[in-house]
């Protein structure tokens, strides 16, 4: 038996009362389905910033009225203290993955990043430490190792942050390590590394690569691709991020607390095998891809050019053991994306 179906089976007979902030996202709404298939009490905050009512509907339809009842849903905002406070309390766990996201964005507004991933994230610490919740997950980020070259990156070498988004993040774990020195609160960063599956938003102008180009695809709309398409990634299914949230809450490790952790496949993937990758998994269900071709623009500022993580930390310490590569976790994926996208390409 693996680490994890030993947590899911210790959860399945135990029952904890978690808090989600981000909820209505698309990580946020993965983590409730999980908890409540295995008959967790979840309590979930969220502004719908970037959330959505429709993935909290969508989970509901999946699990069940009955099973329903054993979620609270805060609407709220972490940059609110007494907010954080009042969805902490009584809360075993936190699984701390509000923020606002995204490269572009942050350039573009760094100030309404700082005010949530950084003044909301220290409101939430301090919401939690003053609950006494056993233990604060959060949602850190590959874009912590900034311009180091190193490949695969691990946890313990960074480089310069290349966007005010990575200052945040790395913020995040600075904030962490000093309240478990200062205050003795547990936590476990998580350094996700491109994370995609069921729910992730196609829309909007800082839409994820992934369902932003299955929605193309789909559609038959012009596909872009920033640079010359070698950009590489390590791309993450979501359920390996489940994985690792719920084996950084319950390990009994103690040297495993307090720590960062890279949550990914030890992989890279460019930017045209992903795009190939895709293409091959709809043409037989939308022919018009056969002469399908992606058009190439510019690199896009801030980003980095390859990205790949070294996970043996987290196979050592928490038991982590990624349970979809990159082609299962797309074909996961792309069954989601296909029944919730296709039948808008043909009535829009």
């Amino acid at each position: 038996m693996t680490r994890y179906q030993e947590i899911q089976h210790h959860l399945s007979t135990n029952r904890y009362r978690w808090l989600i902030t981000g909820v209505a996202g698309f990580i946020g709404s993965n983590l409730l389905e999980a908890l409540l298939k295995l008959n967790q009490t979840v309590i979930g905050l969220d502004n719908f910033s970037t959330g959505y009512q429709h993935n909290l509907d969508q989970v509901r339809s999946i699990i069940g009225s009955d099973i329903w009842n054993n979620f609270q849903f805060i609407q709220g905002d972490i940059r609110d203290l007494d907010e954080c406070k009042a969805a902490c309390k009584d809360v075993d766990f936190v699984l701390h993955q509000a923020a606002l996201g995204s490269v572009p964005r942050s350039i573009n507004d760094p100030i309404l990043t700082n005010e949530n991933n950084v003044s909301g994230f220290l409101n939430m610490l301090v919401a939690a430490r003053d609950a006494k919740v056993k233990r604060f997950v959060y949602a850190a980020s590959s874009s912590t190792y900034g311009d180091h070259p190193g490949l695969p990156k691990v946890e313990s070498v960074i480089g310069q942050p290349l966007s005010p988004y990575a200052v945040t993040k790395y913020v995040n774990e600075l904030y962490a390590d000093v309240f478990a020195r200062c205050y003795q609160t547990e936590s476990v960063g998580l350094r996700y590394f491109n994370v995609f599956g069921p729910r992730q938003d196609p829309n909007g102008a800082y839409a994820a690569v992934i369902p932003l180009w299955v929605s193309a695809l789909i559609k038959n709309k012009t596909l872009y691709i920033n640079g010359d398409g070698e950009t590489s990634r390590d791309f993450c299914y979501v359920d390996n991020v489940v994985q690792a949230n719920l084996l950084s809450a319950l390990t009994t490790n103690e040297a495993a607390v307090n720590e960062v952790y890279n949550v990914a496949l030890n992989d890279r993937t460019s930017l045209n095998q992903l795009y190939n990758m895709m293409r091959a998994l709809l043409v037989d269900r939308f022919p018009h891809l056969e002469t399908h071709q992606p058009e190439y623009v510019d690199f896009r500022k801030g980003d980095v050019r390859h990205s790949q993580a070294d996970i043996t930390k987290a196979r050592n310490l928490l038991g982590f053991e990624p349970s979809h590569a990159i082609r299962e976790g797309m074909k996961s994926a792309m069954t989601w994306y296909v029944d919730n996208l296709a039948e808008k390409a043909y009535t829009e």
